[in-house]
């Protein structure tokens, strides 16, 4: 309802749309859905079939198709739906389809929908199925522009999803709680399992992912609340990342309680139940990934770009160019751009600090040496791209800690010596994995892995099972 169920009008609705829709939303008198997914149309928006026609008059565009999985969708009266429908292109003059977005009222008519779908987790959540037969939509109910409706889904997706890494971050708080208050009751071997290193490990770690967690979605929210409007990058690392860190901190509560996490009677099978929709809706994990890594080899790509065009023209262009080959220089002996953040957080944070500037030197090097080896082809190696999220994921968890932690030592909370624990340790461990990611990107035994990965999986598809009989033969 709120996080993107009627954002759009929110976000991309004119002040007349506003007025009439938002009030009776914001009290709950409506219910909002986003109806948007189709069975041909998942993670690729622009495979929907839903289709809108304008009425001969020019006042209505009539609505016809269906939407699966739409959450509200058997209790909503207000839909954001999106719809293929004709646009003329004024350059070149002709009609093409494009994707629109339109808020469409079930009182219009010709609205229904299905049963509640049975789903593996979150059951209070009305799920369905969400039909339009010959809906007539005033043509006032477009968001923004007919042919608008990817760029409004976008904006609407990644406004809603910062709020995940809030809502999952109390999530794990609580499933914390439960954790600690088992180990610390828990008598086994003569002694309080908390005591016991596997244990301590644990919840060492469940500590440490939710203080990122929560780092991140205070960092996207305070970018949010400063004015900027691109940070659709933010808000999908922190989706990501809150929706497998609450996964993991989940799994391991219910290891520490034993036999009893598995019980019903604890809830934490529900949470896990209930949590796993987070790394699939609201744009996959999967597909965030690519976005993440794509986006920023973007701006690499662009940086590349104009290094080409002043070496061209190395006279007029000398400083740009002797920068350049004086920070690859420096680049090949192992020399980065130092201690950059030295300044900007507390002094007991210069080391952590100083391992996050490496490796974002690293990353930026590994960044150029992909883009010069594949060029454009670097859409297609997904491989290569995942790694490289995985890297930019780890940086910006670091910045998030470094730079909470570093408020926390400088107004001297009681918990800041804990922070500063929690904060270094993550920093070591990050470092650790970024440079791993980086490192599998050059390695020619894991790209040939890779490639052999490749064809096991094509194996398996063209048997549609595992290929390898039972060994005993039946």
């Amino acid at each position: 309802h709120q996080s993107i169920g009627f954002k759009g009008i929110l976000l991309c609705g004119t002040d007349e749309q506003k007025a009439k829709y938002l009030p009776k939303l914001a009290t709950g008198e409506n219910i909002a859905a986003f109806a948007l997914t189709e069975p041909s149309c998942g993670s690729d928006a622009g495979a929907i079939k839903t289709r809108a026609e304008l009425n001969p008059e020019g006042t209505h565009w009539i609505l016809n198709g269906g939407k699966i999985w739409i959450s509200n969708g058997g209790i909503a009266e207000i839909f954001t739906v999106f719809c293929k429908t004709p646009v003329l292109d004024e350059k070149t003059v002709t009609v093409t389809d494009k994707v629109s977005a339109m808020i469409v009222e079930r009182s219009f008519g010709g609205v229904t929908n299905g049963p509640p779908e049975k789903k593996m987790g979150i059951k209070c959540s009305n799920t369905a199925e969400v039909y339009f037969e010959n809906t007539p939509v005033p043509v006032e109910n477009v968001l923004s522009q007919p042919g608008d409706g990817f760029k409004v889904a976008m904006q609407i997706l990644n406004n809603g999803r910062f709020g995940m890494g809030a809502a999952l971050s109390g999530t794990m708080r609580t499933v914390i709680q439960k954790a600690c208050e088992h180990a610390t009751a828990r008598i086994q071997f003569g002694s309080r399992i908390d005591g016991y290193g596997a244990i301590q490990e644990k919840i060492a770690r469940m500590s440490m992912i939710h203080y990122a967690t929560e780092s991140i979605a205070y960092m996207v929210a305070g970018t949010m609340d400063s004015g900027y409007e691109d940070y659709q990058l933010e808000a999908a690392i922190s989706k990501i990342f809150a929706s497998e860190a609450a996964w993991f901190v989940t799994d391991e509560a219910i290891q520490i309680l034993g036999g009893m996490g598995y019980m019903r009677s604890m809830g934490l099978e529900k949470v896990m139940r209930d949590i796993r929709i987070f790394r699939i809706f609201e744009g996959t994990n999967d597909i965030l990934r690519l976005f993440v890594a794509l986006v920023g080899i973007q701006y690499a790509g662009g940086h590349l770009r104009e290094l080409q065009s002043a070496i061209s023209n190395p006279i007029s262009n000398f400083g740009v160019v002797l920068g350049e080959v004086a920070k690859r220089g420096k680049g090949a002996i192992g020399i980065g751009t130092g201690n950059t953040l030295a300044d900007k957080v507390h002094p007991n944070l210069s080391d952590s600090a100083a391992l996050t500037c490496k490796a974002v030197d690293a990353m930026g090097q590994a960044v150029e040496k992909v883009l010069i080896k594949h060029g454009k082809g670097i859409i297609n190696e997904q491989f290569i791209l995942n790694r490289l999220a995985n890297a930019t994921i780890d940086i910006y968890a670091n910045a998030s800690v470094l730079a909470r932690c570093t408020k926390t030592l400088n107004e001297d909370l009681d918990s800041a010596h804990h922070e500063e624990m929690m904060t270094k340790v993550w920093c070591n461990e990050s470092y650790a994995r970024i440079m791993d990611n980086l490192n599998q990107l050059k390695n020619p035994e894991v790209l040939d892995n890779f490639k052999t990965m490749a064809k096991i999986s094509e194996g398996v598809c063209a048997k549609v099972a595992p290929v390898q009989g039972n060994p005993l033969g039946f």
